[in-house]
């Protein structure tokens, strides 16, 4: 039978290690950010790119429950890299927050690319419920005000390479389509689309190259060795990383910067810095590399 005395140490232990993990939960990983460094082949990337490094942020989610300080100091460790493409897949602010002036007041340190900077829209752009266009309307032309090139069902060149922005699918904006149909099969080529699903979706055509994604956050928290319990994705081996598609095509979800919950387990924010490469014949991989 067990003594009061080894009673309360037991109890005692489990307590401090549910306080320990609720903290480091909600207190410690939401701001341990990781720069994770990847191999980025693309085809018919021209020779004076290669090894130019294209830095790719996601689900900054300005609000809030996201520390200014922690955007701010992650914005500058992305400067640090010295960056040639800076690339935004969407939810830059949480649904609820109505006020741009306080997301002017973050993105004016937004880093820069040497080649050009380009955000896509996610569903949180929209505001509540995903159907104010309006509010995109806004955050647009606060940052074209800043100088950031916004693409939704658009293209844009940066020093060569093709950059594809598509319209968010949840919001009701995607239209492939539209978007490919402004880009030169010919020509070095990149997808940014919020949303995972939206690869699963017809009209894609010929289109062979990679898809930047976020909106899944990993999962933000995941048992170890297990997948993560929710994703709002339909297609659940979403979680993060690299994966292979269909038609030749390739994808790379971020685990995105910021939370709309502020809570993560096993799931650290990222920003992912590619460096930039010709594929080979026999595919376009992404494979680690070093910063």
């Amino acid at each position: 039978m067990l003594s009061r005395r080894a009673f309360l140490l037991t109890a005692g232990g489990m307590a401090a290690a549910v306080t320990g993990t609720a903290g480091y939960t909600f207190l410690v990983e939401p701001e341990w950010l990781e720069m994770t460094a990847v191999d980025l082949p693309i085809r018919h990337l021209p020779a004076a790119l290669a090894g130019c490094r294209l830095v790719h942020i996601s689900d900054i989610h300005v609000c809030p429950s996201v520390a200014d300080d922690y955007v701010r100091e992650t914005f500058a460790r992305v400067r640090a890299v010295a960056p040639d493409i800076v690339v935004v897949t969407g939810d830059l602010i949480s649904h609820h927050v109505g006020e741009i002036a306080h997301a002017e007041a973050i993105y004016a340190s937004l880093p820069r690319g040497r080649l050009g900077t380009f955000v896509s829209f996610g569903n949180h752009d929209y505001g509540p419920t995903w159907s104010s266009p309006a509010v995109a309307s806004r955050l647009r032309g606060m940052l074209e005000n800043l100088g950031v090139t916004v693409l939704v069902n658009a293209v844009a060149t940066a020093g060569d390479v093709q950059i594809i922005g598509m319209g968010d699918l949840w919001a009701g904006q995607f239209a492939p389509e539209r978007a490919l149909a402004r880009a030169d099969p010919a020509a070095a080529r990149l997808v940014l689309s919020h949303n995972p699903d939206s690869v699963d979706l017809p009209g894609w055509g010929r289109y062979d190259g990679w898809v930047l994604a976020g909106h899944t956050h990993g999962g933000q928290c995941k048992p170890p060795f297990l997948p993560p319990p929710v994703l709002p994705v339909q297609n659940k081996r979403y979680t993060s990383g690299a994966f292979t598609l269909s038609g030749g095509r390739q994808m790379y979800i971020s685990r995105g910067v910021g939370t709309y919950l502020p809570v993560r387990f096993n799931v650290r924010p990222e920003v992912t810095v590619f460096r930039l490469s010709e594929a080979a014949p026999d595919g376009a991989r992404a494979r680690p590399a070093a910063l």
